[in-house]
């Protein structure tokens, strides 16, 4: 795949072979396309969204190009520069740890009701399920599989709680989560020994019924906020990717 001078891949061949289907709305089906690239970096930092040419790669009219981008900057993944044009916003260090304070509170609710609904045999099963999935995911370095058992495991334990509409509502939050989550496997900062220790404690907190356990796990396994921040500062090659203080970095603030 090429890139340009500013090595933003361009969108024909990002799009190439995608195909719109008829089970959802154009917009949603754009959202979610735009969405995952600009997760998993594909559109990068800075990069140009034109809507004209996505209207011409999607064969579909402006309006569900517009919406999809309009959704795309309420979840703070691009800008709408007026007279100018729709840019991949930089990961914003800010929103990111907003987002993990937001899943942090709510899971420790999910988790603490998870735990007085441990009688479930069914939702136990399920855990486990999920955790030897984990398990054999790891043992082959398969690390797009292990994050999605990571997001399956943790609205599993809303399910238990009887809330799932709460996770969908913390996945709306968490976009600049995934970024760094994404950047993180890119560059190879893994821990997914540590992740997996940290996600039996909390399923056997959750087994033995113990809520104060359960929520104890999983504040341990999320980690301060400021550990954070000092994990991604000491990174330089992040850095080239994340906006700070309200600065961005050169890559962030080029316009191809």
């Amino acid at each position: 795949m090429g890139t340009d001078k500013n090595g933003f891949s361009p969108l024909e061949e990002l799009l190439d072979g995608v195909c719109l289907s008829g089970t959802e709305s154009l917009t949603t089906q754009i959202h979610g396309l735009l969405w995952q690239l600009i997760v998993t970096f594909k559109l990068k930092p800075g990069q140009l969204i034109s809507e004209k040419e996505l209207s011409r790669l999607f064969k579909a009219s402006k309006t569900p190009v517009r919406e999809a981008i309009i959704r795309l900057e309420e979840a703070g993944l691009v800008n709408i520069v007026p007279k100018s044009g729709s840019y991949v916003s930089p990961v914003r260090i800010g929103t990111y740890i907003e987002a993990c304070f937001i899943r942090l509170q709510l899971e420790i609710g999910a988790v603490r009701r998870a735990a007085d609904s441990a009688r479930d045999g069914a939702r136990m099963e399920e855990l486990d399920e999920i955790m030897a999935q984990q398990v054999a995911a790891l043992d082959v370095d398969d690390q797009q599989t292990f994050f999605s058992l990571d997001e399956k495991l943790h609205a599993a334990f809303f399910r238990m709680a009887g809330v799932p509409g709460a996770w969908n509502v913390l996945s709306r939050t968490q976009a600049e989560v995934y970024r760094i989550r994404h950047l993180k496997r890119a560059h190879r900062i893994r821990r997914g020994e540590k992740v997996l220790a940290d996600h039996h404690r909390i399923v056997e907190a959750i087994r033995l019924g113990d809520a104060d356990l359960a929520e104890k796990a999983l504040v341990e396994h999320i980690g301060p906020l400021e550990g954070e921040i000092r994990e991604l500062s000491a990174n330089t090659e992040l850095l080239q990717f994340i906006e700070t203080q309200g600065q961005g970095t050169t890559r962030g603030r080029q316009r191809g």
